[in-house]
């Protein structure tokens, strides 16, 4: 196995490609990222990991924005992403440029892919070692939209999705409570997500909200408001189920 496992280009007997294999890998360990769409918004959630004391933590962003319209989360490698998001700028740019038009999400969605796509089957080079959420309003119809690309080059549109760390379990809740909602009902939907696998609090969760005017950054403070009303409502859910004490004869 071992001269396949060296080898981008060189498929194994059965099909596989190991080094795309071992970016999905890196892309499973990392931060859990998610996407939620709604009617009216588009929710990116991300876990923050702890920074040190003395590192200052607003350099340490995981959520990005590519254009005035569009965004970006992603999970696995920080130094590949910061690549892979300077190259989709650069191209954001040189669109508007010379077309005189804003790219649409998919537009930049294809082209981010592509880049990944092409660093699978040439030489010299690796993959890269992160998948991302894209989402953006498209510039000509205002229509929401959230996209997903891994290391091996494919993508697809999702009305909520996850990746990285405990992805699975994430989605699996996405799958059992997802519905159209708008506004402040999208940005709690993925947070209780996020609050799936990540520790309660706001120091703990990074989250965006697209809307039609842009890209907002939750503050710290606003998250952990939406998280104790998520936990005041859990615990009334769970009151509410409990059966009322006998009465006393």
């Amino acid at each position: 196995m071992a001269r396949y496992d060296r080898a981008i280009t060189v498929f194994s007997p059965d099909g596989h490609l190991f080094q795309v294999e071992y970016a999905l890998e890196a892309v499973r360990k990392g931060n859990a990222a998610v996407g939620v769409r709604g009617t009216d918004t588009i929710v990116l959630g991300v876990e923050k990991k702890s920074t040190a004391k003395l590192q200052d933590s607003r350099m340490v962003k995981k959520i990005v924005s590519l254009d005035n319209h569009i965004a970006l989360a992603c999970a696995g490698l920080k130094a590949d992403a910061r690549v892979l998001i300077n190259r989709a700028r650069i191209e954001c740019q040189s669109h508007r440029l010379t077309v005189e038009d804003p790219v649409t999400v998919e537009y930049i969605t294809r082209y981010i892919a592509g880049l990944q796509q092409k660093y699978t089957q040439s030489g010299g080079v690796r993959p890269f070692g992160l998948s991302t959420l894209i989402i953006g309003f498209d510039p000509y119809t205002g229509v929401p939209s959230l996209y997903q690309t891994d290391p091996s080059g494919t993508f697809s549109a999702w009305k909520a999705n996850a990746t990285g760390r405990n992805s699975n379990s994430i989605r699996e809740f996405l799958e059992k409570n997802y519905k159209e909602t708008s506004g402040q009902e999208t940005v709690k939907l993925a947070i209780r997500a996020l609050l799936e696998v990540v520790d309660s609090g706001g120091k703990n969760i990074e989250i965006a909200v697209m809307s039609k005017d842009g890209l907002r950054q939750l503050e710290e403070a606003e998250i952990d408001a939406i998280v104790a009303e998520i936990e005041a409502e859990k615990a009334a859910a769970e009151a509410a189920k409990k059966p009322p004490p006998p009465k006393e004869t």
